[in-house]
């Protein structure tokens, strides 16, 4: 329960609000980023001896509109992070860091199509390479940001960039949740982008403490047109008590019950009982009448893959994670195939739709212009066919016991909207992958742009694993029998 939490359920259960203990200042700090929890462990307890600290003056008297009378005692949570503040006179975070950047050493990410290069201090690159017919290793490459100079710091540590200049005004980020504190390092000077005019693509690495990492990329996201955001996960940082690891354990406020009071309020009591009752199923379906039941879902956090990424001159990379509704495996497969069950992905402005054989869109969402939808492509199976007599429509994985699987099929969808950067109609090749997941009906549906409105659409998904082996040799697919 959270500070905000906290004030709504007193508002909702009490009447009046006094004995509040001013030995220390009054209320202990209280912010949203700090979770509490509300105990009742009645008139004998032992505080806990880790964690947030207790002290006996600080606590509340509150009373119900019942007129129950509770003593709640309250956590100290700050006092001893700001001690360690005050008290430190070590290296700044940009003398820290400066071990990292003399040694010329490089963090990568790899993602489905490009590899993402960080050079602490030097620059931050995005390539693909491909081995050509002939073995000739063909290299597509763009520079996300470079920097000025080699070393941003003097012998005597004095601030000559901003980006590198110590603040006691520590910015902080929402990274997976948590309100994290980074040190700021901006790189520009990067490859010229098309759709700004051909001005440099620039990036901002977001250096964050975590004391078990090394050095690694967390993730890259577009946050603009050409602007990048690396986060990366170093302990070097954590040296410095405003950038050390914080965790976020709930915090308990124990709630005592004082003379004539049951140990709970009533009216909470009641409120939990009518929750329960809300929670149970309207009613219960045999066996024979019920579909199948997928297990319970566990939502995958969005991280670095599923953040918009430039791909190319002037596209853009959205990976999203979504889970299908609860159709029995068999009717979901039926729907599927026949185009009548679309899935849908993305994260960020864009999002796609896949409508197997018959078309593939991407589209965005406006409360007052309505939905913007640009055709990327088409279903023609003449011209899928004639495609895949020239490229590869089937590939197979070699299993342990020898036996050949389908692993992915390709399929062409040409005749999209016309591009107005080429002047030719946009086109997709959907690569359909099977994906093993706790979740059976998990789908994820990513989207690339390795040339100039020419687009790859991966999905994939435990649902696909059951019909990849009907691909014929053009890597159509049907029910299995």
């Amino acid at each position: 329960m959270t500070a905000g939490l906290l004030v709504v359920f007193l508002g909702g259960l009490l009447e009046v609000s006094s004995g509040v203990s001013t030995n220390r200042g009054g209320y202990p700090s209280f912010t949203d980023e700090i979770p509490f929890k509300i105990t009742w462990p009645g008139a004998e307890f032992t505080l806990p001896t880790s964690g947030a600290l207790y002290n006996e003056d600080d606590f509340v008297i509150v009373t119900t509109t019942e007129k129950e009378k509770y003593k709640c005692l309250l956590p100290s949570l700050s006092a001893g992070e700001e001690d360690d503040d005050k008290d430190y006179t070590g290296p700044s975070p940009a003398e820290l860091l400066e071990p990292l950047f003399k040694r010329s050493s490089c963090s990568y990410r790899i993602e489905s199509y490009w590899t993402y290069e960080v050079c602490h201090g030097k620059h931050v690159r995005q390539y693909h390479e491909e081995k050509e017919t002939g073995q000739k290793l063909s290299l597509q490459e763009y520079f996300l940001g470079n920097m000025a100079q080699k070393s941003q710091l003097t012998e005597t540590g004095e601030c000559h960039f901003i980006s590198f200049c110590f603040n006691n005004a520590v910015p902080t980020k929402n990274i997976e949740g948590q309100l994290t504190p980074y040190f700021l390092q901006e790189m520009g000077n990067g490859t010229p982008c098309v759709l700004k005019h051909n001005q440099p693509r620039s990036s901002s690495v977001l250096y964050v403490c975590h004391p078990e990492a090394k050095h690694e990329i967390l993730s890259v996201a577009e946050v603009t047109t050409c602007e990048y955001e690396v986060v990366v996960l170093t302990p070097l940082l954590c040296a410095h008590p405003k950038y050390r690891f914080k965790s976020s354990p709930v915090n308990a406020i124990f709630c005592q019950a004082l003379a004539g009071s049951p140990l709970r309020p009533q009216r909470l009591a009641q409120l939990d009982k009518e929750q329960e009752e809300q929670l149970k199923p309207p009613f219960s379906t045999t066996s024979d009448t019920r579909e199948e039941e997928a297990p319970p879902v566990r939502e995958e956090a969005f991280t670095s893959t599923h953040k918009p990424m430039t791909v190319g001159g002037q596209s853009q990379v959205t990976v999203g994670t979504t889970h299908i509704s609860r159709l029995t495996a068999d009717q979901l497969i039926r729907e599927f195939l026949s185009g009548s069950y679309c899935l849908h992905g993305g994260v960020g402005w864009w999002k796609y739709e896949f409508c197997y054989g018959k078309h593939v869109h991407q589209y965005h969402e406006d409360k007052e212009q309505g939905k913007n939808i640009v055709v990327v492509g088409n279903w023609n199976a003449e011209e899928h066919i004639e495609w895949a007599k020239k490229n590869v429509a089937r590939s197979y994985q070699l299993k342990d016991d020898g036996v050949q699987k389908v692993k992915l099929v390709s399929h062409f969808y040409g005749h999209g909207d016309v591009c107005d950067l080429t002047g030719k109609p946009r086109q997709v090749i959907v690569k359909l992958k099977c994906k093993e997941s706790e979740s059976p009906h998990a789908v994820t549906v990513y989207m690339l742009e390795p040339q100039t409105c020419q687009y790859i659409l991966g999905v994939e998904s435990p649902v696909i694993c059951r019909i990849l082996d009907t691909a014929d040799e053009y890597g159509l697919l049907s029910i299995s029998s």
